[in-house]
């Protein structure tokens, strides 16, 4: 609707009487419709909002509210209230109907009438506290209580070595880790139980509590495995862009012992991990520093590594090359030989090219990496997939590096089937190395499998007698949802213990779902939701990461629940020691949510600083979304 008060309009300041008055009556027509919306939207919802657990009652109805605003489009709308000097919904997430009985209640003030009459200002502003206070609460209780001074807080990924070094934990603690996450995709109880120790153990060295989340693996569409290749380890050295040692090189020699995994942890370093390898207790107990080590390289080299510490754990030897050791390798100091032991076989990858075939089957057997020329042959952990794939679909590979074209399928009840043929049609030039457990993508298809597999329920059992917050991975619908609140509610029962849940957000239908699934989630008393932006993108296309995670926050917000938003923040920094600036902007908006996740690195301690740091300064100059405008020192 054109007006005198509209952008691009600025005549308004010479308008007439009689235009002002049309102007207050066309937008208080408007906002009168949407609080008339509100009452038919709750209606519709008041089941739903009956079965929330009583601390998200509140948080329930403002749900609603919020998804029955955003249903309309409300661009021009805040123009013209912009224009007549009225708040144009800025904020609104904290409480909607306060928001928009206070924008009436100004535009009556405006027009001459008692604002009083649609709302008390008093009022209006203990409502939108109330909701700043029930989402600190809840995110308090979920997330535990912030650093003081800072916004959010910071949950770090743990790395399989933390299970072997309570030193690791303690340091990322002291750095800043506000919560510790532990893939349950990877390693196995013992060892989670390991890394749990070792964040109790923090906890009580800095006196703050540290939540454990477990994420749960789910239902992933992944690649087979690929079959491995010799037992060959890696000593890596970190250099500068001119070529010069950051950091050495090295390998932690300990004992050999009858259980493999009963061996000590080398100490911590900075740059790439050491290499672990096992050798005989006598040949270990005679090293000193300052002695050599003689090392073959499977590459037919020699490389020289020098004792810099040694003690009753074992001896860690430093070198200024890379070295390629082979499991069973003869190693000599001082004329004294020995064998290294422990090497794990090494993961095989297989490179794609753009135009490559591919055959994606329900064989979850090893494969061999193809021959020049030959077809590549992949399995898919998820039959239901490949059953359900067209002639035309796209399939993307590893978070949507490798694109490729379904161009054939099986028949039903075919020999050999299920299996689709498909044809590489995007990928880095010169190729890109895909390997086992890579994530596949299909945009657009839906799979009716349910989010909590019976791997995941076992891993649940775990969680609800060792830690404190559970993560549902990739979860669809209302009754994946609905399945976790039971299971939780079922596990508590046994354990005595309660479960944090947080519902990752990572597909398509989960986003679309958003409102349901909150809903639904709310039944359980301490709730999140985490913004798993990787699969998101992969999903709904990158270009899609600027308004995406954004419109979950600000529904998360309205709901009162905490948001944790994950993948790829500070990625670079944590893999190299160096971030981009887009990374650290990235960081700063990332602020809006009540927690940041940090994936594993070899910086990844300097990281937890890092975005420590920008959460206690962006924390003073905002808000969730909301710009606090503080004094500038620069500009006095």
């Amino acid at each position: 609707m054109n007006s005198p008060f509209h952008l691009g309009s600025r005549a308004s300041r010479r308008a007439s009487d009689g235009e002002t008055g049309r102007v207050y009556s066309d937008l208080t027509r408007e906002l009168d419709s949407l609080l008339g919306d509100l009452g038919p939207g709750r209606a519709g919802r008041a089941r739903d909002m009956e079965r929330v657990d009583p601390t998200h009652r509140g948080g329930a109805l403002n749900l609603v509210d919020y998804a029955t605003l955003r249903r309309h489009d409300l661009r021009d709308l805040q123009d013209r209230l912009l224009d007549a000097g009225v708040s144009p919904l800025v904020g609104c997430e904290d409480d909607v109907e306060a928001a928009l009985r206070a924008a009436r209640a100004a535009l009556a003030a405006l027009g001459g009438q008692d604002p009083t009459r649609f709302v008390d200002r008093h009022t209006t502003a203990t409502a939108r506290a109330a909701g700043d206070a029930a989402l600190a609460a809840h995110a308090d209780a979920l997330l535990g209580t912030p650093r003081p001074g800072r916004s959010g807080r910071v949950m770090v990924t743990l790395p399989s070595s933390a299970a072997d070094d309570p030193r690791l934990v303690l340091d990322l603690a002291v750095r800043g880790m506000g919560l510790a996450r532990i893939n349950c995709a990877h390693d196995d109880p013992a060892r989670w139980e390991a890394m749990i120790d070792g964040v109790r153990a923090a906890e009580r060295a800095v006196g703050r509590r540290i939540p454990v989340s477990m994420d749960l693996a789910g239902p992933k569409l992944r690649t087979g495995p690929v079959a491995l290749g010799a037992p060959v380890g890696r000593a890596r050295v970190t250099r500068d862009p001119g070529g010069g040692v950051v950091d050495p090189a090295r390998i932690w020699f300990t004992r050999q012992g009858p259980d493999p995994d009963d061996t000590p942890a080398p100490p911590p370093t900075r740059g790439h991990p050491p290499l672990c390898v096992r050798v005989d207790p006598r040949w270990l107990a005679a090293r000193a520093p300052g002695d050599v080590i003689e090392v073959p390289d499977a590459r037919r080299l020699r490389r020289r590594f020098t004792v810099v510490s040694a003690g009753a754990d074992g001896v860690l030897a430093e070198g200024d090359r890379n070295a390629w050791v082979r499991d069973g390798t003869l190693i000599d100091c001082d004329f004294e030989h020995t064998r290294v032991r422990g090497i794990s076989a090494v993961p095989r990858r297989i490179r794609v090219h753009r135009g490559d075939p591919i055959l994606l089957t329900v064989d979850m057997e090893p494969v061999e990496p193809p021959r020049s020329g030959e077809e590549i042959r992949l399995g898919c952990a998820l039959p239901a997939v490949v059953e359900a794939l067209s002639v035309g679909d796209r399939v993307l590979f590893d978070d949507g590096v490798i694109s490729a074209e379904v161009v054939a399928t099986s028949m039903p009840g075919q020999e050999g089937g299920p299996w689709a043929r498909l044809e590489v049609v995007r990928c880095r030039e010169g190729g890109r190395w895909l390997g086992s457990e890579k994530g596949i993508n299909v945009p657009g298809l839906e799979v009716d499998t349910p989010a909590l597999t019976d791997e995941d329920r076992q891993c649940l059992r775990f969680a609800s007698r060792h830690a404190d917050i559970v993560a549902l991975s990739f979860v669809r619908t209302r009754g994946d949802v609905t399945d976790a609140v039971e299971a939780l509610r079922a596990e508590r029962a046994e354990s005595g213990r309660e479960l944090g849940l947080l519902l990752k957000v990572e597909t398509r239908q989960a986003y679309r779902a958003l409102p349901d699934l909150v809903l639904e989630a709310m039944r359980h008393d301490r709730i999140g939701v985490m913004i798993a932006r990787g699969d998101l993108a992969v999903e709904m296309g990158f270009e899609s990461l600027s308004e995406i995670p954004r419109n979950i926050t600000l529904m998360c917000q309205a709901a009162r629940v905490p948001v944790v938003l994950a993948t790829q923040v500070l990625e670079s920094l944590a893999k190299t020691g160096m971030p981009s600036r887009a990374e650290i902007s990235d960081a700063g908006s990332a602020q809006r949510s009540e927690c940041v996740m940090l994936n594993k690195g070899p910086y990844v301690a300097e990281a937890i600083e890092t975005l420590d740091a920008i959460h206690s300064r962006m924390g003073r100059i905002q808000r969730k979304a909301l710009p606090l405008m503080r004094h500038v020192d620069s500009w006095d």
